[in-house]
């Protein structure tokens, strides 16, 4: 979403306040930017945290979620000025091509919403990022989303296309590493790749851009609608998945099993060790990445949650926080 200041919002989450959508900032106008939207230059941004800054005059954007349990940056409901739809954009791009047939990725896109009309899918894949602006260049990546179970499977059949993707493998492991690397610090090589290579997520064959895609939940689904957390301090810890069927779409949740907890803000943190019982994530870079019977090393925000009747303790990767970086990292 847009808003009246030109400021471009990525929505997160499915549960938000009656005043605000919940998201941070991803394209603002900035003249050391490298991006043209509407005749002016934008500056990407791809740290979450970096909203309050460029948003520190605009107190309007800080809400507190009842959901999360924090404030975060949103976008005020009133002052809403473009509203981006990524299925939209997908049938748009196919429809009427223009400039992206001319862009050496663009060309790749293009013959992969081919594929995606082939599968009868444009309900279930959607475009977003830079090519869902119409902001996008030749350093661009394609950013993909896709919807429920059926996208999933979708996506996972459009991956496996090696006409029109390759999976990261040889010399390329080493570019996806330090692709992701610098926001997952602490990981060792070996470690990292074994679970990035469990997301949809490669290189295109022509113009070998990085492509990747991201599992929403569905249109219907209200897991989140309930819940409300709050925060009762920061914990690192070592556990075992338990269940990761609720892990494979953002938001993610993940069952887990405390085995040692390694540090912790809180008085006597052993005493919470056998009551915590899931991680969750608001963005794309856990969804899909752990396995049940995984040892995760997990640095998160304690809270406990409520849902309904029922409420327990879990681990939150909020991107939220200035102090420092919550990860989740395979230990085994």
């Amino acid at each position: 979403m847009m808003d009246q200041h030109g400021i471009v919002f990525k929505v997160i989450g499915d549960s938000h306040p009656g005043s605000h959508y919940l998201g941070y900032v991803k394209y603002h106008p900035d003249a050391k930017g490298d991006r043209q939207l509407f005749s002016r230059t934008y500056r990407q941004n791809s740290v979450v945290s970096k909203s309050f800054g460029i948003l520190a005059d605009r107190p309007e954007c800080y809400v507190y979620s009842d959901t999360l349990g924090c404030v975060i940056t949103g976008l005020p409901r009133d002052d809403i000025a473009v509203h981006y739809s990524c299925r939209v954009a997908l049938k748009a791009i196919h429809e009427e091509p223009g400039q992206v047939a001319e862009n050496r990725v663009g060309k790749d896109l293009l013959s992969i919403i081919e594929r995606v009309v082939a599968m009868d899918a444009q309900d279930l894949i959607g475009v977003t990022g830079s090519f869902l602006l119409g902001c996008f260049n030749d350093r661009s990546d394609i950013d993909l989303v896709c919807y429920g179970p059926d996208g999933y499977a979708a996506a996972q059949e459009l991956f496996d296309d090696l006409g029109l993707i390759n999976p990261y493998e040889g010399n390329s492991l080493t570019q996806l590493y330090l692709r992701r690397a610098k926001y997952m610090e602490g990981s060792s090589f070996d470690a990292l790749i074994k679970q990035e290579r469990r997301k949809l997520q490669g290189l295109t064959v022509n113009a070998t851009a990085h492509i990747n895609c991201e599992p929403l939940r569905a249109d219907h689904d209200k897991t989140f609608a309930s819940v409300s957390s709050k925060e009762i301090g920061e914990m690192s810890l070592l556990a075992t998945i338990t269940d990761h069927s609720e892990g494979l779409t953002t938001p993610a949740v993940y069952g887990i099993e405390v085995q040692m907890i390694l540090s912790s803000t809180i008085d006597e943190p052993d005493s919470f060790a056998h009551r915590i019982t899931q991680m969750r994530s608001y963005l794309g870079a856990y969804t899909g990445a752990f396995r049940a019977g995984d040892i995760v090393h997990l640095s998160g925000k304690l809270v406990h949650t409520q849902d309904g009747a029922r409420n327990g303790f879990g681990i939150e990767l909020t991107p939220w926080n200035v102090r420092g970086s919550y990860v989740a990292n395979l230990a085994n």
